[in-house]
Formats: structure tokens, sequence, C-alpha cells
């Protein structure tokens, strides 16, 4: 796939902004209900012309917000040097009208200051972040996951401190605890950066942030909230009705077990099929609706490694 000439977004990009866009809880923020994340599909393993029409569509079709993190790839970072080359090649006249979140949280770089949430990896993460990113902020920066050692203060306020630097505009968190969470609004309301949106994994198969209350919480407190694998990482479609095909992400990575593909879930898939026959939709749009009409949630995250993927998921709008 090569792509031609100089990049000119579609003048309909946001023809359907009226059922396009949410507001991201009590903010001035308003997201796409469907946004485009870069785990995979973006790394440096993966075909850039891809990337980039991948990308196009996405944003010709009013999707403004692209979720990435410091360590997305194969190989760590390679999806924000994606990132970065996009927006050299295609993206820098529309940079204002993008809204582009990274995170750090997780294992990045050897040693002690590479992983977790203390200020110090946090704020020369996202350093290294704009770097690869070739930007002067992002619009979000997340902690990627709770550090039950460092304190939370520590972590806090070195979010805070990039929003006061102007490297971030918003902040968010992705994967804490209730608890945790309560700490953190509270924590950031109190020194004017609030919380703007909570990332956690919901989809009909995991249903852990509505059972342990948080997604109820975040509404309750106007903090946005955006699901990542709506899909169950692929689960969620007709890939595996009859089994485990050979060039699935089961087969090839190691994100998603083949144990979890148990007759219970085949049999429900099966169940999820006839369903979405009857209503004439395939699985995986059934599957991001459900997400979607959870009281609560601002965005799903999906992938997508070809542009017609992201057309049939663009069908829930």
């Amino acid at each position: 796939m090569e792509l031609k000439g100089t990049y000119t977004a579609s003048e309909n990009r946001y023809d359907t902004a009226d059922r396009m866009y949410q507001r991201c809880g009590r903010s001035g923020v308003l997201l796409p209900r469907v946004s485009l994340g870069f785990w995979h599909n973006f790394g440096g393993v993966d075909p850039y012309e891809r990337s980039r029409a991948i990308t196009h569509y996405a944003f010709d079709h009013g999707i403004t917000h692209f979720d990435l993190a410091n360590n997305y790839g194969p190989p760590y970072g390679s999806a924000e040097d994606t990132m970065g080359r996009l927006i050299d090649d295609d993206f820098r006249p529309y940079r204002d009208e993008l809204f582009i979140a990274t995170k750090a949280g997780y294992d990045m770089w050897p040693g002690p200051y590479g992983n977790w949430g203390s200020r110090k990896y946090l704020m020369t993460s996202l350093e290294q972040s704009l770097r690869r990113m070739h930007l002067d902020y992002v619009d979000l920066f997340y902690s990627h996951r709770y550090d039950p050692e460092t304190p939370l203060e520590e972590t806090l306020q070195a979010l805070v401190d990039v929003v006061r630097q102007g490297k971030a505009l918003y902040v968010g968190i992705s994967r804490w605890p209730l608890e945790a969470l309560k700490v953190a609004n509270e924590y950031l309301r109190s020194r004017d950066v609030p919380l703007l949106i909570y990332q956690g994994r919901l989809n009909m198969l995991d249903r852990e942030p509505m059972d342990e209350g948080i997604l109820q919480y975040c509404h309750d407190a106007g903090i946005g909230f955006i699901a990542f694998s709506p899909l169950a990482q692929g689960l969620l479609t007709d890939r595996y009705l009859n089994g485990i095909p050979a060039d699935s992400r089961m087969a090839r990575e190691h994100f998603l077990k083949s144990e979890r593909l148990t007759p219970q879930l085949m049999e429900y898939l099966a169940q999820l099929k006839q369903k979405a026959d009857a209503s004439g939709e395939t699985i995986a749009q059934q599957a991001l609706r459900w997400v979607l009409d959870q009281e609560g949630i601002t965005s799903v995250l999906v992938g997508a490694s070809s542009t017609s993927q992201l057309e049939g998921n663009l069908k829930v709008i």
C-alpha cells in the first residue's frame, strides 16, 4: 500500500459531529465516541503506509483522538515514532484538531527509573514521548497504572506539574483501584488540575469497572471514562467462531492466550452471532454498542489493522 501526494483531510470529516462526539465528564472536551488506539498495528514491525492509511481514514471520518503509550510497539517507543512520522508527513497542519494522548507506568527502559509511578519516571518518560512524536505538548497524559509502592501524592503531583509546565493539557489515570481513584480525584481537583478521564478495560466479557463501582464513580464525579479492549482483543468478533485461525492474534501473540477460548465462550459467541445476524450487525458492532450504551461511557478505543475494519466499527455511530 503506497499513498501518493500530500494528504488533505476530507472536508466532510465533521458531517456527523452531532452524533460522533461526547462530552468528557464535566469538562470542555468533546471526544469521538470511537477513538483510535495505537496499542497494536502501529509499531516498528508494522507497515508504515498501512498506518498512514488507517489514520487518514480515521481523521477523515471524525476520529480526532489518537491514544498511545510510551511502550506501545513493538519495539517499545515505536508507535510514538510512527506518530511522529505521521505528524511530519500528514497531520502537522491539523495538530489543533487532534487530541493526542500518551501514558507512562509500565516497563520502558532498564534500571530502577523506567517503570511504575515515580516522579522521575513519569516526567522523564513524557519528555521522551514528546521527542518521539515531534510534539511540544500532548493533549492528555496518563498514569498508566496504579503503583502500590510509590506514594500517591508523588505520582499525582507529577501529573499536576506536567500540566503547569505546558507539556500536557489534561491528565488521566488508567487501571487504578476505586479508592486510589477517589484520592486522585480530590488531590488533582484541589490543585486546579481536575482529572479529565479514567481509562479501563470494559467489554461484554470483562465488566470489572462496573462491578467495582469505578464507572459509576466517574459518572457521578464528572470524570470521563474511555474503554480499552471493548472487543476483548478480538474475541468479540467473528474471528474465533470456528476455533483459532493461523493468522489470528491468538495464534501469533502472547497478549491473547488460547486457553481463553473455552467451549463455554465459543457457545456464547455463537449466541452473539445469532443475535447480531438477526439485527443486521456483526458481533463486533454489537459489542461496541453494548459498551457505548453504558451510563458514563465517553468513548471506546478500537485498534485497526485495516481501513475496512475501522469502517465496520464506525457503523455503530
